[in-house]
């Protein structure tokens, strides 16, 4: 008798241990995922931002978290500031847009 009630526990505590391993599991593929969906995000703003002829790529720096872009670095205006900002937040992905973009205009202005 005591020993299949150790028998029972035994298996009960494995299948309780798996469960949690699997549950970690999932946690570290949606934090995984996550970085993932960050990266594509990151890749798809600098792609948009290329594309757009009113900004200087170049300068920009482009970081995501949790969908959240935040972009810095220099512009020459306030337009390209702006368009830099209208062109991320067009992206597939984009939460928000945080902008610490500094005007500095060139010196041809």
């Amino acid at each position: 008798m005591i020993r299949r009630q150790v028998s029972s526990l035994l298996l009960l505590s494995s299948l309780l241990s798996s469960g949690a391993a699997a549950g970690c599991a999932k946690a570290g593929q949606s934090t995984a995922s996550r970085a993932m969906d960050d990266a594509t995000t990151t890749a798809r703003v600098k792609t948009a931002l290329l594309n757009d002829p009113n900004v200087t790529v170049a300068r920009i720096e482009v970081e995501t978290a949790k969908g959240v872009v935040t972009l810095s670095g220099q512009v020459k205006t306030v337009e390209e500031r702006d368009a830099a900002i209208a062109a991320a937040r067009r992206v597939h992905g984009v939460a928000d847009v945080k902008s610490a973009l500094q005007i500095q205009p060139g010196p041809e202005s």
